[in-house]
């Protein structure tokens, strides 16, 4: 480098920060010293420079979700909140290491400097397994005046209560929520509709499923007719769910929205090009990746940045 500077007739840093793309470098400038780093068949170590910044500029992102065909990683989410991160972190120069709970075990993930965990698992045991890697870390997913770490996420009770209040008003009496209240997200949601209806004297009926899929919410439908349960109404805790206990209503001869009113939770594209237009309750991923981001870089510096709760917004279409 040192060479590389005399050629240049620059110091050391400033060949420094222009093969690191800095933009304390004029982008003609940069330009010259990388033309002459490439003629002289001169690279930049990054693995010298992080040992010596004890820094690898990396954020590992884990994702706590466990893909399969109906339910892939090409859904809006984690895709979008992936955006958001990404265009983020390397904006501040920062590189994005995606893995699954699976592969967090690796010595990348390990050296990484700030962890995004998207999903805090099933009674929080996501975010205490990772939390043991000493690493600073930002959360997606719904916090708590217990909790100890920054957690961005959506307003997901009252987006429950949302549900719940639109039910209200459309004389639903007999409703159904779909979902695992293990998580802590879903359960929240679960909390905003419970509270809402109890206002008007309803309780809804809770049919657990573990699994986030179209078949799952099919099959808590099938299961509702062969117990002979009257309902007028689901509140499924994801879209995918929504999807298939639309499916399974129609194939049991209701209608919907007629005989049974049907909303989701998530918004994704898919959403209102089913047949019928599901209604759903809207989350701003975009926005939330950002802020992951942001907040990960803010903690790497040494800063307390505060939780952060999202507005949701319920999207009426014809279900």
């Amino acid at each position: 480098m040192a060479d590389l500077a005399d050629l240049a007739g620059l110091s050391k840093i400033t060949v420094s920060r222009a093969l690191s793309e800095s933009p304390l470098v004029n982008a003609e400038t940069r330009e010259r010293i990388q033309t002459l780093a490439r003629e002289h068949g001169y690279k930049l170590n990054v693995s010298a420079r992080n040992l010596r910044l004890r820094r690898s500029h990396t954020v590992a992102v884990i994702v706590e979700m466990k893909p399969s065909t109906d339910r892939s990683m090409f859904d809006p989410y984690p895709l979008v909140l992936l955006g958001g991160i990404s265009q983020e972190l390397t904006a501040a120069g920062f590189s994005v290491l995606l893995t699954t709970r699976q592969g967090a075990s690796a010595a990348a993930v390990q050296a990484a400097d700030g962890v995004i965990l998207l999903g805090q698992g099933v009674h929080q045991d996501a975010v205490r397994r990772f939390d043991k890697m000493g690493l600073p870390m930002v959360v997606w997913g719904a916090g708590s005046s217990a909790d100890t770490h920054v957690v961005v996420g959506s307003d997901n009770r009252r987006g429950g209560a949302a549900v719940a209040d639109h039910f209200v008003a459309i004389g639903r009496r007999r409703p159904v929520f779909i979902g695992n209240p293990s998580h802590p997200e879903i359960f929240e949601r679960l909390d905003g509709f419970v509270d809402a209806l109890g206002v008007h004297g309803i309780k809804p009926l809770l049919m657990r499923r573990d699994e986030f899929t179209p078949d799952s919410g099919m099959d808590a439908v099938h299961s509702l007719h062969a117990r002979q349960v009257n309902f007028d109404a689901i509140f499924a805790c994801n879209d995918l769910l929504a999807m298939g206990a639309i499916r399974a209503t129609l194939e049991l001869g209701r209608s919907v929205p007629a005989d049974v009113s049907v909303v989701g939770y998530d918004d994704m594209p898919l959403s209102a090009s089913f047949l019928p237009p599901l209604s759903s309750v809207r989350q701003d991923w975009q926005e939330g990746g950002i802020l992951l981001a942001r907040k990960v870089l803010a903690l790497i510096r040494g800063e307390s940045p505060r939780s952060e709760t999202l507005p949701v917004e319920l999207i009426l279409r014809s279900t």
